[in-house]
């Protein structure tokens, strides 16, 4: 049986366009992206969904009274999508337990750093960049990992290294992450999910054969 997988976005869409190219080619056989959840109107990401002919809601962290009501509108959505995993894929908005309680070890976030270094509160975007290129790593790269309440905390599913050269810019870097790391290991991650090949115990990962 195939998992219905919904995508969480706040932005352009560059990781679900990941996802839609990978489930294009068959990487995830019969699993596939059913809906994209953006946390606003108006962003790229709803246009990439469109295009794919996968369906789309929008909830506004505005439209809510507290993150409470919030998170249990969009554990609702997603309960009567009847979705299997939940990729955070540049999602910015703070969700509380409710949404991890439904869904232990299903929900997975990528992050543009080599988790311990550069996560955790306030790290996201161009920031985690900055940080690395004012610490001069010669490497960074991308965490895709499960998602707990701990901020950027939740066991490590894959990782991939970049090179840092010695002329990066918070935007060069963020490019060549995403290109050769974010896009690859992503598309990954969610095949191991759909293949039940991941493990979690005492807060690591297993990848079966």
């Amino acid at each position: 049986m195939g998992k219905r997988i919904a995508v969480l976005v706040s932005g352009g869409g560059t990781n679900l366009q990941a996802l839609i190219d990978a489930q294009n080619e068959g990487m995830f056989s019969d699993s596939k992206i059913t809906l994209v959840i953006a946390s606003k109107p108006g962003v790229y990401a709803l246009e990439r969904a469109k295009n794919a002919d996968i369906a789309s809601a929008v909830l506004c962290r505005k439209d809510y009274a507290d993150i409470a009501a919030y998170s249990k509108t969009l554990t609702d959505t997603l309960k009567a999508n009847n979705i299997d995993l939940v990729v955070l894929a540049g999602f910015l908005t703070i969700i509380d337990e409710q949404v991890y309680e439904a869904y232990p070890n299903a929900i997975i976030n990528i992050h543009p750093a080599l988790i311990p270094s550069f996560c955790g509160k306030g790290y996201y975007g161009l920031h985690v960049h900055e940080a690395a290129l004012a610490k001069g790593v010669k490497v960074s790269g991308a965490t895709v990992h499960f998602v707990t309440p701990e901020c950027d905390a939740g066991p490590i599913i894959l990782q991939k290294a970049v090179a840092v050269q010695q002329n990066d810019t918070p935007e060069t870097l963020q490019e060549r992450i995403m290109k050769e790391a974010e896009w690859k290991i992503l598309p990954e991650a969610v095949k191991l999910f759909c293949e039940d090949k991941l493990t979690v115990k005492n807060n690591k990962v297993y990848i079966g054969e």
